[in-house]
């Protein structure tokens, strides 16, 4: 009867040491080890090539490395790749890389599917079917980084986690990956060029402001008046903006970090003289900065563009009442790469 083999990514550095040191190995096999996993990425133990073959046979005996692959990539005419990544157990998520002059930024997944239900979103037509683990979610960050390298002769710069799922539903998995990409044992990247964008659970908020993490904070909002965000996102119902104004506050005054409000304008929906008067008022709660992103619809439904006149008498109440604001053009429309259109069509 076959052993089930653990992936070894699975394992600290420490657990991969005393692995050697139970079999009579030297412990600092175990940080070779480790150093091939993170910081070079290997799929394969023969990648680990100043390790010998004895020792990498004992680790194929006892380990798997359950590494992601791009299964299909398609590049957009403004220059985004949109990959759709297959996992160990043959689940697909997207992600996405968004070049600039300047930067370039990898759009992560943290689950397959999503785990809430807004319904201007095509990844939240998917049932989550599980989350994502730490190592799939750094893997994504490796090939985007690879991709810009080969694409834009430039390492990545920002990574944003506004891909596919909720991360706060899978905080911990999240927050591991985001250690091991910090760390200078992974890709050494600094937590202020990465941002978490949620949809607001109020209890995970505050959870990450306690546990000090170093990130940016994103908040997809939409609408400030509790009715209209209900219809829109129908879990704030149970997480309504109370609370989540509630999180926010005790957000700020742990880390002294501004929230990113992320807001799409709807014609019909949310861009009226009341909507614009709200969202101001729910900014003043605590430092904020406002991102208007331009919709990319999904089908011939309710949801639809705002004219460019609606979001122009947004940015000006906004920038009137001192708020930073920006307008966030789509990319990757062409692919169905942009914000809310990650939905496994390539599936």
């Amino acid at each position: 009867m076959s052993v089930k083999k653990r992936d070894i990514r699975a394992l600290s550095k420490e657990e991969i040491r005393e692995f050697f040191l139970d079999l009579g190995e030297q412990a600092f096999r175990g940080n070779q080890v480790y150093e091939w996993l993170w910081q070079k990425s290997a799929h394969r133990f023969e990648e680990m090539t100043n390790i010998s073959k004895e020792t990498r046979q004992l680790l194929s005996e006892h380990f798997i490395i359950n590494h992601v692959a791009v299964d299909q990539l398609q590049r957009s005419s403004d220059g985004t790749i949109k990959n759709a990544i297959r996992l160990h157990d043959d689940l697909l998520v997207e992600s996405v890389l968004i070049p600039t002059d300047t930067r370039s930024t990898a759009c992560v997944s943290s689950q397959v599917g999503c785990s809430l239900d807004c319904k201007f979103c095509a990844t939240a037509r998917l049932k989550r079917m599980r989350n994502l683990n730490p190592d799939e979610i750094y893997d994504q960050v490796v090939a985007i980084d690879r991709q810009s390298r080969l694409y834009y002769d430039r390492p990545l710069s920002n990574i944003v986690f506004m891909g596919m799922g909720e991360p706060l539903m899978n905080y911990r998995n999240v927050l591991k990956a985001i250690e091991k990409i910090t760390s200078p044992e992974g890709l050494g990247m600094s937590p202020k060029r990465i941002t978490v964008s949620t949809s607001g659970v109020p209890k995970i908020i505050k959870k990450m402001a306690d546990e000090g993490v170093k990130f940016n904070l994103a908040v997809s909002l939409h609408s400030a008046i509790d009715q209209k965000r209900t219809e829109i996102m129908p879990f704030n119902a149970k997480m309504p903006l109370a609370a989540l104004r509630e999180a926010l506050q005790y957000w700020y005054s742990k880390t002294r970090n501004r929230i990113t409000y992320e807001y799409v304008v709807w014609e019909g929906i949310n861009d009226k003289t009341e909507d614009i008067e709200a969202l101001i008022r729910f900014c003043r709660f605590a430092p904020s900065k406002v991102n208007l992103i331009e919709y990319n619809p999904i089908d011939e439904g309710d949801f639809r563009q705002a004219p460019i006149a609606a979001i122009d008498r947004y940015k000006e109440a906004l920038e009137k009442a001192g708020i930073i604001v920006t307008i966030r053009r789509s990319r990757g429309q062409d692919i169905d790469a942009a914000c809310g259109q990650l939905a496994n069509k390539s599936n």
